[in-house]
């Protein structure tokens, strides 16, 4: 007997997991995804799984599947100087009882596949090129009209749409805008050298080179910099522009720059954008989860940890509460410090990349390992 209907709008990393969880806590489920089908949903090169994003996952069955295709290292990583030297290894940390890694790298259409296989496989129903155009709010239930011109009623509406989500604003009084961070980021799929077995950070004197395992033989390249906001680039210089800017790097970074940054076509360029809208996450009927509420720059991987989190939670409170509200209102409460964390963290990260001499006693290791020890603790 199901417990209820819940429609998800967005099929993302958050939407999907979400789905996954509230099927197994018996409910039925409904995703829109405005993207036209599986593939176009899917942004960026590659993606760094923590260990409570490994858990996450296990809890709703695909942390196994995302270890098999992905890459598993035995450290969180390591961080070098712009000749490549060693300044300090990362150990990262692992669940007291628990065999998962302390991280794990995949590709983004990877971990899309293996959650939307999964999503399918449970029951969950996925309708693609298709949103809503209204939500009406009641006592009993969500009366949603869609742009096909169909239109249907849930008991729960999960807002997973993203930073510039539309159903925040059914949510939130306040307006809400992602703040730009001052800091933008390249990412190219590269061969997997052999001393990419964990991140690899290697600073420089204008920016942060990164390399993260993402397969057996497959690794990626981030490069975080200064950016002026709104500045684009034709994607036909990115190349030449990111080897200009890598130029004063040794070691790896300045190997990997002269032998695999060549074609523009296959890197991609993103603004680092950051969001923490204020508790509670809910009204009425419906709740937001991911980016809708907490953006998160990438500068310690836990952007789709915390979306997946959210999921678990979510489920767990619903399955736990005949009261929505009180659902609701327990799994603000178990979420909104965790995240704050990570968005604050991450952001304090991107502000000391962006000026070290600014920053003179910022530990920028020491910080990841104080977040990746508290995201150890229970969800």
């Amino acid at each position: 007997m199901s417990r209820g209907s819940v429609l998800i709008v967005g099929g993302g990393i958050g939407g999907l997991s979400t789905g996954i969880a509230l099927r197994g806590a018996g409910y039925d489920v409904d995703v829109v995804e405005l993207k036209e089908d599986l593939h176009s949903s899917v942004y960026g090169v590659g993606i760094i799984q923590p260990v409570n994003a490994l858990r996450a996952l296990d809890a709703i069955g695909c942390a196994e599947a995302c270890m098999a295709v992905g890459y598993r290292t035995t450290a969180w990583g390591q961080m070098l100087d712009v000749d490549g030297q060693l300044i300090r290894e990362m150990p990262g940390a692992m669940i007291p009882g628990s065999e998962l890694p302390p991280m794990n790298g995949l590709t983004r259409p990877q971990l899309h596949k293996i959650l939307t296989d999964k999503a399918l496989e449970v029951g969950v129903v996925i309708e693609y090129d298709k949103t809503f155009t209204t939500l009406e709010d009641g006592p009993e239930e969500v009366a949603v009209v869609f742009t096909d011109g169909t239109t249907g009623s849930y008991d729960v509406v999960v807002g997973a749409d993203g930073v510039y989500s539309t159903v925040r604003p059914y949510v939130l009084s306040e307006e809400l805008k992602p703040v730009y961070l001052g800091q933008s980021a390249f990412r190219l799929n590269i061969p997997r050298e052999p001393e990419i077995d964990r991140i690899i950070l290697q600073h420089g004197p204008d920016g942060l080179a990164g390399f993260v395992p993402i397969g057996p033989d497959l690794a990626y390249l981030f490069y975080n910099t200064t950016w002026e906001e709104g500045r684009w680039l034709e994607q036909s210089t990115m190349a030449d522009e990111l080897r200009a800017r890598m130029a004063p790097f040794g070691g790896l970074a300045g190997r990997i720059r002269d032998t695999y940054i060549n074609d523009s076509a296959q890197i991609v360029f993103r603004p680092e954008e950051w969001l923490i809208a204020p508790a509670p996450w809910h009204n009425g009927r419906i709740v937001l989860i991911g980016d809708a509420v907490h953006a998160v720059t990438p500068h310690l991987g836990q952007g789709a940890a915390q979306a997946i989190e959210d999921g678990v939670v979510l489920a767990e409170c619903l399955s736990t509460h005949n009261d929505h509200a009180a659902a609701f209102e327990e799994y603000s409460e178990r979420r909104y410090e965790r995240c704050k964390l990570i968005v604050e963290s991450s952001v304090a990260i991107g502000e000391y990349e962006m000026d070290p001499a600014g920053h003179p006693d910022f530990d920028h290791a020491g910080l990841t390992q104080h977040v990746l020890e508290s995201m150890i603790q229970p969800i």
